[in-house]
């Protein structure tokens, strides 16, 4: 049941809202305005205590998953080896999305909406189908985190962590699968590490970063990998390449 919950009410929640918003035609930067407020309106509603949700406290004092405890080695493992593996079918079924022909209508949104409809596609449907996706998978990522974690409040729905998933994307390179996964890895690696030395500087690194990766670096990690193998691979053809003849 609570498995059928983690994938029906966030669907649900993005379906309905991504309904009303898409037909209505807001896109860029006041569609992120609405869905940031729609955000920190539920969090402060989750804030008071007579929501039966806890309060600022949340959740805690999560012993066992399925019967198992979750303290023992075994099943922190184990949840790791499953949030591993859920995460590559995720990456894989992304990956499926974006080779198909859904895929190929979706960039051309993301590219020249107008140009799509002119061409006799509804823009409204394949969005909505998207958005509806993509709450359901952060749903699975949030039924994931919550027992290896065990604790969940409401601070966790605030306008701050949505902006740190956004640097993930920048960080690791936007436009690409692997970049997004990369950039998660790289950033959650120097926030263990920087709150534990420096805890009251993590704020402001993060804030250095995305601005040095937007002027410095606007393809992320990625970009910069893919042109560095691109001049190398470069030189050696140059290097390789027969003189010709005078």
């Amino acid at each position: 049941y609570a498995a059928l919950l983690v994938v029906l009410v966030p669907g649900l929640l993005a379906f309905v809202f991504g309904f009303f918003a898409f037909r209505s035609r807001i896109k860029g930067v006041y569609f992120s305005i609405i869905t940031q407020a729609l955000t920190f309106a539920f969090m402060l509603l989750f804030f008071r205590n007579d929501t039966g949700f806890g309060g600022n406290n949340g959740f805690t004092d999560f012993k066992r998953i399925l019967g198992y405890p979750i303290a023992t080695s075994e099943t922190r493992m184990a949840l790791f080896m499953i949030t591993g593996a859920t995460l590559i079918l995720t990456l894989l079924f992304a990956r499926g999305i974006v080779a198909s022909k859904l895929g190929r209508v979706l960039t051309a949104i993301r590219d020249a909406e107008s140009r799509v409809m002119f061409s006799g596609y509804n823009p409204v449907h394949y969005k909505l189908f998207i958005w509806t996706v993509s709450a359901v998978i952060c749903g699975i990522a949030g039924a994931l985190y919550v027992p290896q974690v065990g604790i969940i409040n409401p601070s966790e729905m605030s306008p701050a962590n949505s902006i740190e998933i956004a640097i993930w994307v920048a960080v690791g390179g936007r436009g690409s699968l692997v970049g997004a996964i990369l950039g998660a890895g790289l950033v959650n690696g120097a926030k263990s590490v920087l709150t534990v030395a420096f805890p009251e500087y993590w704020l402001f690194f993060l804030g250095a970063l995305f601005i040095l990766v937007t002027l410095f670096l606007p393809r992320g990690v990625v970009g910069a990998l893919g042109q560095l193998r691109e001049h190398l691979r470069e030189r050696k053809l140059g290097r390789t390449a027969p003189r010709s003849a005078v």
